[in-house]
């Protein structure tokens, strides 16, 4: 390979890298379709079952009541039972 065939080289794989991050910077402007995970109206629903069920309330007293079905409310305990050990994680790695 001579200097000539790898500056060309060098020059094609640049202007391919240009390429790439115009394609890169698309991709990470996009909003995708669908329902936001946590918009407004999941906090809103999400806070009210965290203050039923700190209450001392049960998964399925919390349902009877008629505000969410119980798949949502157990979806919510599991998301409120990871928040909460990921909250005592951090708390014993500060007490270290």
């Amino acid at each position: 390979m001579t200097l000539e065939d790898a500056l060309k080289r060098i020059s094609e794989l640049e202007e391919e890298n240009k390429n790439l991050r115009e394609e890169l910077e698309f991709y990470k402007s996009k909003k995708f379709a669908g329902r936001q995970k946590h918009d407004e109206h999941w906090m809103k629903s999400y806070n009210d079952f965290v203050a039923l069920y700190e209450d001392g309330l049960t998964i399925m007293e919390i349902v009877d009541r008629g505000d969410i079905s119980r798949r949502t409310a157990y979806r919510y305990k599991a998301y409120y039972d990871g928040l909460k050990k990921n909250h005592r994680i951090d708390q014993d790695k500060k007490k270290k």
